[in-house]
């Protein structure tokens, strides 16, 4: 990693801020113009999330590679971890710290937005084998997408691609496709459409590791050498003659 460590995890901080933001930000403005039609918020929900996610990707991913998820960073390190690239274990910790306090800061931000209390311990339980079955399936598929484009080259499309995702499996999922342990815990912050009670976050987040568990035994099979690009995940990092431009 060529950028400090400070830089990169003020990156994520406020990467994952801005992206739960946009999440609880277009749940609520969601709920008050279509009150009437659930499928309707989702959609208005989904829209303004994978939008948002692409563009903070554009903004932070030559930062700090626009993780905004520990599962990613945590992928990046167990995969990196042998052959030198991707985030070191001191990376890994401050990455994880810097994006589950960016994900409360968002929501109370969101709230504040819109009027509400800074905090308000969300009441929408979301408990069950089918929901924690949709979040391993959405954060495996994630977690192999991010990987997949590092791999292959292609990493100028992960705005796109990365968003898409999470859009589309806003809609495939049960779960509404969380797929992000950080943005689990920030959105227990906040009583509005996209909340979730902590007494939920648990199963959710554990259903998430399992994903990445699940991802990176896939890229073991299907991109063997996927460590040599960690570095790249999830956009290029700026080279250190660039750092000051």
């Amino acid at each position: 990693m060529s950028l400090a460590l400070p830089r990169r995890a003020s990156a994520e901080f406020a990467g994952t801020a801005l992206l739960v933001a946009a999440v609880v930000g277009s749940g609520i403005a969601a709920a008050r113009l279509s009150p009437a039609d659930t499928g309707l918020q989702l959609l208005e929900n989904a829209i303004a999330t994978a939008l948002a996610l692409g563009a903070l990707i554009l903004i932070f991913g030559p930062v700090s590679g626009a993780h905004f998820n520990p599962v990613v960073s945590a992928v990046d390190w167990w995969l990196g971890r042998r052959a030198g690239t991707g985030l070191t274990g001191r990376d890994l910790a401050v990455y994880a710290v810097a994006q589950t306090v960016g994900a409360i800061a968002g929501a109370v931000l969101a709230d504040l937005m819109f009027g509400l209390p800074a905090v308000a311990w969300s009441r929408t339980g979301r408990a069950g084998g089918n929901l924690w079955l949709a979040e391993v399936v959405a954060t495996t598929g994630l977690i192999l997408l991010v990987f997949a484009l590092a791999r292959s080259g292609r990493t100028a499309a992960a705005p796109a691609a990365v968003g898409a995702w999470i859009g589309a499996a806003y809609w495939f999922t049960s779960s509404t496709s969380f797929a992000n342990p950080a943005v689990t815990i920030g959105r227990a912050f906040t009583d509005t459409f996209a909340g979730i009670a902590p007494a939920s976050v648990p199963g959710f987040v554990a259903a998430q590791l399992v994903g990445g568990l699940v991802a990176t035994a896939a890229l073991a099979v299907w991109y063997p050498h996927a460590a040599d690009t960690a570095d790249a995940v999830v956009v290029p990092h700026l080279a250190p003659e660039a750092e000051a431009r």
